[in-house]
């Protein structure tokens, strides 16, 4: 009876090893999800948002309609406000 007990042990190890390795895999595979590339020029800013806020307004008064009620208001994202402007390159002649 002893040796039943001993394979049935060792089965279970395997068992939950290849589990682990297989659950490890998964989660080591897995990759975040892309950011988004554009940079919104508004953002929402008060209290409970801090600074810079959410910045995700392409307008100021999409912005505004969500600071309404709300002890927040609009500012410049500081990301695009102090970024370097893009510049097509020249074309030489």
């Amino acid at each position: 009876m002893e040796q039943g007990n001993t394979i049935m042990r060792r089965t279970n190890w395997a068992i939950l090893a290849f589990a682990a390795l297989g659950t490890s895999w998964i989660v080591g595979s897995a990759s975040p999800a892309a950011a988004d590339p554009y940079e919104y020029p508004w953002c929402i800013q008060g209290r409970q948002e801090g600074y810079p806020g959410y910045c995700g307004y392409q307008t100021y008064q999409q912005c505004q309609a969500s600071a309404s009620g709300r002890d927040a208001y609009c500012g410049i994202n500081p990301r695009v406000a102090f970024s370097q402007q893009r510049v097509a390159p020249r074309a030489f002649r």
